[in-house]
């Protein structure tokens, strides 16, 4: 297992981090207990979760995850780096969720009582609170470091913009920075590489991803006309099931995989492996966020970290997958502008070179269909109106012919 600085902190984490959504609900205690094992033999030395886990549980069952992994760290709880979470809905009252000062001082309390510790590593936002002044929670943010009940804080879910603002905020207020990011990144979603990233770069932030596996689609077990039985796509896991669906279970997502199946055929590698090695190639990622229901499905997962891609299978997995930079709506309008462009572009079976090129000619021709006629009208209006000005006399007669022409 390889291990990296954890951004501008001083701490050393494993390339891969235990996530634990799962533990609870979709893998019983037992197993969860088992999946720990198996982390830690494996040299794991960071664990993630949450005071809403396990996933899809609701208000009933929020809490039980953490509980599972306080009783599992009991006796060994130095030789691990322990992330937590808040934010999530807790409870019925209005302040049983959100980033309010009452709710994080009370939920950072609940949490270490459930973990069986005293404190945290890293306490995170699970999301953006817009209904809470910013300045708010991050001086609570700053009483529980200063408290020693969590030695840094970090966000999850977090617009690029936002987590620029609170940074500059935190520096004004001089209170504790965040030092980490944790947002979702893996082939088929990699809009973070367009603002997140880089402010993530400059700022020295740690980055540890969710979902590198797509919530399991990458694994490429999954058919688009076989209803899924298992997973995070299915009811079992509540409303969760259905928000995975929605991010990932459509027809383009599923082709795209099949394209990044004849890439990866060559390498006698799995998807599995290659996926998640596509990740941590990033030199941006510090630490990728991986998860399993059993004990046997986690070996697999753990070996790619010493999985090194080769350059020219990276880039091609680069190209695939190029349009999931940007978001849902701007894919859709350069597919629509450029159909047979768009799709050679991505297709391996082509030369590099002509992949380029049509991919270059594709945003040309999408471009010159979207802005030439807007142009050209906004560029004659300007000329018709110049000539208004610089004719003697009535320069509203012209203005009033074109009206009558046009009716």
């Amino acid at each position: 297992m390889q291990y990296r600085q954890f951004g501008r902190t001083g701490l050393n984490v494993s390339r891969l981090c235990l996530g634990t959504m799962t533990f609870g609900l979709q893998t019983e205690e037992e197993a969860s207990q088992r999946i720990l094992d198996t982390a830690a033999e494996a040299g794991v030395n960071f664990i993630d979760t949450a005071n809403v886990y396990p996933l899809g549980g609701g208000e009933d069952l929020a809490g039980r995850t953490e509980e599972i992994v306080g009783r599992w760290l009991k006796g060994k709880r130095d030789r691990f780096i322990l992330a937590t979470k808040a934010v999530g809905k807790m409870g019925p009252s209005a302040w049983d969720q959100g980033a309010s000062r009452k709710h994080l001082l009370d939920a950072i309390d609940a949490s270490l009582r459930r973990l069986g510790t005293d404190y945290v590593d890293l306490y995170q936002l699970h999301s953006d609170d817009a209904n809470t002044p910013l300045d708010e929670t991050l001086e609570a943010l700053d009483v529980i470091v200063r408290s020693g009940k969590a030695r840094y804080v970090g966000v999850s879910n977090f617009l690029a913009y936002r987590l620029a603002r609170a940074l500059g905020r935190a520096d004004v207020l001089r209170v504790a920075r965040f030092v980490s990011v944790q947002p979702r990144y893996n082939l088929l979603f990699r809009q973070i590489e367009r603002e997140l990233l880089p402010l993530a770069a400059e700022e020295q932030l740690a980055v540890m991803p969710y979902n590198p596996l797509a919530g399991g689609l990458l694994t490429g077990k999954h058919k688009l006309d076989a209803t899924p039985t298992t997973g995070r796509f299915t009811e079992t896991v509540g409303k969760a099931g259905a928000m995975y669906q929605q991010r990932y279970w459509h027809q383009r997502e599923f082709e795209t995989i099949e394209r990044l199946r004849t890439i990866v055929a060559p390498t006698g590698e799995s998807l599995t492996r290659v996926s998640l090695a596509w990740v941590l190639a990033n030199p941006q990622i510090t630490s990728a966020i991986i998860g399993a229901s059993r004990a046997e499905q986690l070996s697999d997962t753990l070996a790619a970290s010493e999985l090194v891609l080769d350059a020219q299978i990276k880039t091609q997995l680069d190209e695939a997958s190029v349009e999931y930079r940007w978001g849902a709506a701007a894919r859709l309008i350069a597919r629509s502008a450029a159909p047979c462009s768009t799709r050679r572009a991505h297709d391996p079976s082509w030369p590099r070179a002509k992949r380029r090129a049509s991919a270059r000619r594709a945003t040309r021709q999408a471009a010159d269909r979207a802005h030439r006629p807007a142009r050209r009208s906004d560029a004659a209006h300007r000329r018709q109106a110049d000539t208004d000005r610089s004719t003697p006399g009535r320069p509203c007669d012209s203005f009033q012919r074109r009206c009558r022409a046009a009716n």
